[in-house]
């Protein structure tokens, strides 16, 4: 047990998980204070003495930008307030898939985060399904990367398929997918596609075989479903009895809500990782993230393991 006393703040549009997040924890979220001009700029407050304590910061960084200016804002007052540990709780991390100098003159994005969030003040950063796991050494502060597998296993368990095969949408998801597949004793198929541009699927082939299989797709991230609902089509043309997704973060931008209410996904699994609109899809299903972070928080705030949050 830990004789420090802690404190959880959150960002304006990761209110809704965090109080969840909160109830779990078994303490309320403290007060902020925000004060507007009228040019947009905005002042976050934190509202009682955090003196010595350790403060959880719990924000999702997707756009727009202000998301990740009010969390350095955060940040940067919980140091100036004299808070002894500042772990950042990130269940998205934005700009997750610029993680790598992919052309002339790009930036790396992840880690210019990486940089701020450090140099904000962070001491600890707790995160789930980042795009890419060397994410995690753009930080040299510790790093707690925690899985939806923790949250999706156990679904999965409970829909009792048979003929169940865990499908990647793409090569780079693989890994993830033979993962799923080995935990739960399924076998794997790989959707290879191929891209002209950001978003736009040129075309897309599959490796394996899926006649009379129910398929669950697994993925990190939901953008503009585009991927996914192609990645469907070619698995229910290649006779799947059912096809299925699931991704830790919906980010559902664009026509993604359209495209997969028209798609022949069965239904579509994702975490509260970032808010999703509702009455949008009757085929998107929420999991709380809730419970995984609220457990591994305590057992980060109590100096234990959190080993055994670890599935896959």
């Amino acid at each position: 047990m830990s004789d420090q006393a802690s404190y959880l703040f959150s960002t304006r549009t990761s209110h809704v998980l965090a109080e969840k997040i909160a109830q779990s924890y078994g303490q309320p979220l403290g007060v902020i204070n925000f004060q507007y001009f009228s040019d947009g700029e905005f002042e976050p407050v934190l509202e009682q003495s955090v003196r010595g304590a350790r403060v959880f910061l719990i924000a999702s960084t997707f756009p727009p930008a202000d998301n990740l200016l009010e969390l350095l804002l955060m940040i940067d007052a919980a140091k100036r307030a004299s808070a002894k540990n500042i772990t950042v709780v990130i269940p998205y991390y934005g700009l997750a898939r610029q993680d790598r100098k992919d052309k002339p003159r790009a930036p790396i994005g992840a880690k210019l985060v990486a940089n701020l969030l450090t140099a904000a003040g962070a001491t600890r950063i707790m995160t789930m399904d980042l795009h890419a796991d060397q994410i995690q050494g753009f930080f040299e502060i510790p790093v707690d990367h925690l899985y939806a597998s923790t949250i999706f296993i156990d679904y999965i368990r409970s829909l009792n398929l048979e003929n169940l095969t865990i499908a990647s949408p793409d090569m780079g998801g693989a890994k993830r997918a033979k993962n799923y597949a080995g935990h739960l004793g399924a076998d794997v198929v790989i959707a290879y596609k191929e891209r002209k541009k950001a978003n736009v699927v040129e075309e897309m082939f599959l490796i394996g075989d899926v006649t009379d299989k129910n398929v669950i797709l697994i993925d990190d991230m939901i953008d503009t479903a585009g991927t996914l609902c192609k990645a469907a089509d070619i698995l229910m043309e290649k006779g799947a009895r059912s096809v299925r997704a699931m991704a830790t973060h919906g980010v559902l931008s664009g026509k993604a809500y359209e495209n997969i209410e028209n798609s022949k996904l069965l239904e579509v699994i994702v975490t509260d990782s970032i808010p999703v609109k509702e009455g949008q899809s009757s085929k998107i299903k929420v999991l709380s993230c809730a419970d995984l972070f609220s457990d591994v928080m305590k057992m980060v705030h109590e100096h234990k393991s959190i080993s055994g949050k670890f599935i896959i």
